[in-house]
């Protein structure tokens, strides 16, 4: 057996798998999309576990009730020192999302607030499985509204999309084939051991294909990545003083991103890619203008701008969406935090978006407005945007949204106008 070192296999990438002469290990390719395959637009579908509190991310400083309802929480006003970036005389964004606010100036950042899923409990797990399924009851369905709209493309073989992180999340989960990618050991091991490991998984068929699509994987994934070295000492790009703590939060991100830019940017790769980030559950010391969601908030940012920055012109026909699973209460807790709420903001930022605009019916946050009497009352259901996004992106139609993608959701309507003209 002819014997490879990982230096001669990463200078191969892919596109040269076949061509190795491994044995059975390299007999089939990772396909990705094949030229042609539906149109040039990429999805970037981010899920925020842990409930964000949409009315930080999202401050709606023109509502009068909103500054003595927050207490200690609330934002300032764009005007005051440590405000809000003012979006409009109703909204602004949290003081920590630089980027967004200059993509939202850019006419690339529309926000949706008092959004949520058919879901009205307030279990995580429950709501995250809504969420991903895109049915209105938690574990009814096995497969992910995202797969099912990888499916209606009629790829053959190609894999149109992708899974970022340790698994594949049931957004991404059902009879359409995916790629997953995670930061791998496999980068680590010494060439003798990564040939030992190759020969012993050659006898194997399913072992020896998961083993080439992994190599591969960190192969392109590799493509847009720095030196270890330099890519934690690297600057987050945001235009402030960040902490310690936000340099950590933002370096997270930094290795996922350029390797999702590294499949998106692939003439050949995926279309539609899901990433997760965590800790939004933020019960205790949440802190407003500064803390603890405010360091979080600030290295998604950063990580939002490394991806624009890493997809470089396919930034242009990219859609990015993130959203969560439930909002948080509208008032504080007694340990200065939010338990969990209902209604909440969502993003759609990229260059394919047609923003610089928040979209919102908004129900107010005086208490007779607030949903049972202590959440924000959601107005907008999240698979409105989300059969918004679909049907620009990917040209699914609204039947196909209606009955395959989102199952019986016909009083969930398709939002217009979401994704710029092309």
């Amino acid at each position: 057996m002819t014997h490879i070192s990982r230096r001669r296999f990463l200078g191969h990438g892919a596109l040269g798998i076949g061509a190795l002469g491994m044995g059975a290990l390299w007999t089939t390719r990772l396909a990705f999309g094949a030229p042609g395959v539906g149109a040039d637009g990429r999805v970037v579908f981010i899920i925020m576990r842990g409930a964000l509190d949409g009315l930080s991310a999202v401050p709606p400083y023109g509502d009068p009730a909103y500054l003595s309802l927050r207490g200690t929480l609330a934002i300032p006003p764009p005007d005051a020192s440590g405000g809000g970036l003012q979006l409009d005389k109703l909204f602004a964004l949290h003081p920590s999302l630089l980027f967004l606010h200059e993509r939202y100036a850019g006419g690339e950042l529309t926000v949706m607030h008092a959004a949520a899923t058919p879901y009205r409990e307030r279990s995580h797990f429950d709501g995250q499985d809504v969420l991903e399924s895109g049915v209105t009851l938690p574990h009814a369905s096995e497969s992910g509204w995202l797969n099912r709209a990888l499916q209606l493309k009629d790829a053959g073989s190609a894999r149109l999309g992708i899974a970022l992180g340790a698994n594949v999340p049931l957004v991404m989960r059902g009879p359409a084939e995916v790629a997953s990618w995670s930061p791998s050991k496999l980068a680590n091991l010494s060439d003798d051991t990564l040939q030992r490991v190759t020969d012993l998984y050659s006898k194997d068929p399913v072992l020896s294909q998961r083993l080439a699509d992994a190599l591969v994987s960190n192969a392109i994934a590799a493509e847009g990545q720095a030196p270890q070295e330099a890519m934690m000492n690297a600057p987050t790009n945001a235009p402030m003083d960040a902490s310690a703590a936000q340099r950590g939060g933002a370096a997270r991100y930094v290795e996922t991103v350029r390797a999702l830019a590294s499949f998106l940017r692939r003439d050949d790769g995926p279309r539609v890619a899901v990433m997760e980030t965590s800790g939004w559950d933020t019960h205790a010391n949440e802190g407003g203008a500064q803390g603890q969601l405010a360091q979080r908030l600030a290295a998604l940012d950063a990580g939002l701008r490394e991806l624009c920055t890493a997809l470089g012109p396919v930034w242009r026909n990219t859609t990015v969406l993130l959203a969560t699973e439930f909002g948080r209460t509208a008032a504080s807790n007694g340990t200065r935090g939010t338990d969990h709420g209902t209604g909440s903001a969502a993003l759609l930022v990229g260059g394919a978006v047609a923003g610089g605009r928040v979209l919102a019916d908004w129900p107010g946050l005086h208490a007779s407005a607030l949903y049972e009497g202590h959440d924000l009352r959601p107005t907008l259901d999240l698979r409105s945007v989300m059969k918004g996004v679909l049907h620009d992106q990917l040209q699914l139609s609204d039947r196909e949204l209606d009955t395959v993608v989102f199952p019986e959701s016909g009083n969930a309507r398709r939002l217009a106008g979401l994704i710029r003209p092309s």
